[in-house]
């Protein structure tokens, strides 16, 4: 007799029953580097593959990403060295064997990707040029463009999705798992936005699904992150039934562009490798404020920085602190810098003649999807990579240029594991059915107006800087918007029109709560989460995961691990004879 564990809510979010459907193997949501990566190994293996994505192909936030992909590529670098940087930086909550995939597996990943058809600098020699950024102690990150990394592989791999003619579902909002009587994944529902082949809500019938929708950064009101990462598949996945964890560890990159107190939404990046060739942060008198507290300057892991800059600010009084690179001239900014140098000139700011103001910003989600080292969640048949997921890479802080790499590895090895159990079980021959679509609304849908009620929360109570006080207020001010909504449903079974910003809106108002719940149980600072209140770390009490899980009544439910380890995921991919 086959056994599994069902783990699925019972919760989607209010919209309407699908009314078309494509069948596949594999259906891949999200089209950055993880999910095209995912998508194109499958498509080799001989699986019928779609890639659903929220706006274009190449929308997403792989093609902001400035300075580069961290592989041990270099003489004298070795995968040994760059292990030792990435624990460093994950502040005791990185999973070594997680680590010692990334780091070994990376330099024949980043290979592979060049003959996708990716351009990287190279030096005089021919050989690929390398930087350092924070926290790397080795000239280890490979860029393209300058500071166009992250544009440049996105458009290699658009080019071979395009070329190898796999199916897209563009400017689709994914909104649901669905899964079949038995719990397994049998699918995603989704919106189809505008004109094409599809239009309106419909679904992907897949026994495979691998997310790989990128952060959750517009949960902040200002954030370096695109206006589509609002945390869509970390909410699937909660009302899924899936695992998440480490989602109070949000980085927040320390040298953003200040465009002024009232600025929200995405905000101008300045990447570390502009710090990694030699700029400065300097305060208001010119004053070099991380000489002197870390051993690498500017060049100290990204939590330490935004910590420095955001402590200077206080004691001045200040809006932000400076990065002053003028040194570097402009044939350096205009070579090197192109990207950066353009946005900042937009801006009014030249930092050829002058230092360019910048501040902390909402970055990057460390945690999200419990996965293990296939990439497997908690949920039969379902995936996720790249910034959606929680591998254990990262621990408690990203190390820089880590975050291509783990999209590309875990990608990698997702596919390799979906193309297994189809060998091994003849899961492609396997049309699932899923369960019917509810007839009435199983969870409330938030105003759009909310969206930015919640960015306004968590950037006053969840940002940079928390405390006991800050995390309730906002834990508080969320369950209040939380209730109303839940409440509007349970007594007249009204709720907000489906829709896009609905949706959006619903998903992040999920996320958030799960962040601060999570921050708020942690006692103590460890990596990019600071507790104003508990400024030690714990390592007896907090070298552990907080792991939250969706119940059925829409409550929360938080555990912390043991240990440090993560437990096993122990979902069944594959049927088990008993």
């Amino acid at each position: 007799m086959n056994q599994r564990r069902h783990t699925s809510t019972g919760i989607r979010l209010h919209a309407p029953a699908p009314g078309w459907s494509v069948s596949s193997d594999v259906v891949v949501v999200g089209s950055g580097v993880a999910g095209l990566t995912a998508a194109l190994r499958c498509e080799a293996a001989g699986l019928r593959t779609v890639v659903v994505t929220k706006a274009r192909l190449d929308d997403g936030s792989t093609r902001w990403a400035q300075g580069g992909i961290a592989a041990a590529l270099g003489e004298g670098d070795s995968p040994e060295q760059h292990l030792d940087d990435t624990l460093v930086a994950g502040a005791g909550l990185c999973d070594e064997d997680a680590v010692r995939i990334l780091v070994t597996e990376g330099p024949d990943a980043v290979r592979r990707l060049i003959s996708t058809g990716a351009h990287f600098d190279t030096d005089d020699e021919g050989g690929i040029e390398l930087t350092r950024e924070g926290g790397h102690h080795r000239r280890r990150i490979a860029h393209a463009g300058g500071d166009a990394t992250g544009a440049e592989i996105s458009r290699a791999l658009v080019e071979a999705v395009r070329a190898r003619g796999l199916r897209t579902i563009e400017n689709a909002l994914v909104l649901d798992l669905l899964t079949d009587t038995e719990g397994r994944t049998a699918g995603v529902s989704l919106h189809v936005m505008g004109e094409g082949q599809h239009d309106g809500v419909g679904a992907v019938h897949a026994p495979a699904v691998v997310l790989a929708t990128g952060g959750m950064g517009q949960v902040f009101s200002a954030t370096t992150n695109p206006s589509v990462s609002t945390g869509d598949g970390v909410a699937l996945a909660l009302r899924a039934g899936a695992e998440v964890s480490d989602l109070e560890f949000v980085q927040f990159h320390p040298t953003v562009l200040f465009l002024g107190p009232d600025a929200e939404g995405q905000q101008p990046l300045v990447s570390e490798a502009v710090r990694g060739e030699g700029a400065h942060l300097v305060d208001a008198d010119g004053v070099r404020f991380m000489v002197g507290q870390h051993e690498l300057a500017e060049l100290a892991p990204r939590d330490i920085v935004a910590k420095a800059i955001m402590r200077r600010m206080q004691e001045q009084d200040a809006e932000h602190m400076f990065l002053d690179a003028r040194h570097f001239g402009a044939e350096m900014w205009e070579h090197r810098f192109p990207t950066i140098l353009a946005a900042c000139r937009a801006n009014g700011i030249d930092p050829v003649t002058e230092p360019v103001p910048v501040a902390p910003a909402a970055h990057y989600a460390s945690g999200g999807v419990r996965t293990d080292s296939q990439g497997r969640t908690t949920v039969p048949g379902l995936y996720a990579c790249g910034e959606v997921a929680c591998t254990g890479v990262h621990g408690a802080n990203r190390l820089a240029s880590n975050s291509l790499l783990e999209g590309l590895v875990y990608a990698e090895r997702i596919a390799a594991d979906i193309a297994r159990a189809h060998a091994e079980d003849g899961l492609h021959a396997r049309v699932p059915e899923p369960v019917a679509h509810p007839e009435k609304p199983e969870h409330p849908l938030l105003a759009p107006e909310d969206r930015f009620t919640i960015q306004r929360i968590m950037t006053d109570g969840a940002g940079v800087l928390r405390s006991a006080q800050s995390l309730r207020e906002a834990a508080d001010r969320l369950q209040r918007l939380h209730s109303d909504a839940r409440d509007a449903l349970d007594e007249n079974g009204k709720t907000a029109e489906p829709g896009v910003d609905t949706w959006e809106t619903t998903n992040l108002l999920c996320v958030a709560r799960v962040l601060v719940a999570a921050a708020l149980q942690r006692e103590e600072t460890r990596g990019c989460h600071w507790r104003e209140d508990h400024a030690g770390r714990d390592e007896t009490a907090w070298r552990r995961h907080i792991v939250v899980r969706l119940n059925p009544d829409r409550s929360l439910a938080a555990r912390t691990t043991d240990t440090a380890d993560f437990p096993p995921t122990r979902q069944q991919h594959r049927p088990q004879e008993q």
